[in-house]
């Protein structure tokens, strides 16, 4: 019996977890992706907080009524 061939190669990266700054990379990682694509992965993430049969609260502006 032969052994198994790894397909994928192993990948090890580490680092200090004090000193580490991942924002860099998040926001290059960010940045390759297309707005349909960002805005997608925003909705999913909504949607992941929201409680089911909740929607999404879209308005940009909420009319506020000023005391006179």
């Amino acid at each position: 019996m032969e052994p198994k061939v790894r397909k994928m190669a192993m990948v090890v990266n580490k680092f200090n977890m004090h000193e580490h700054d991942q924002s860099f990379e998040d926001l290059n990682y960010w940045l390759t992706k297309t707005p349909v694509e960002r805005v997608s992965a925003v909705t999913y993430l909504i949607q992941q907080a929201l409680k089911p049969g909740q929607r999404m609260d879209k308005t940009k502006f909420k009319k506020i009524v000023l005391k006179k």
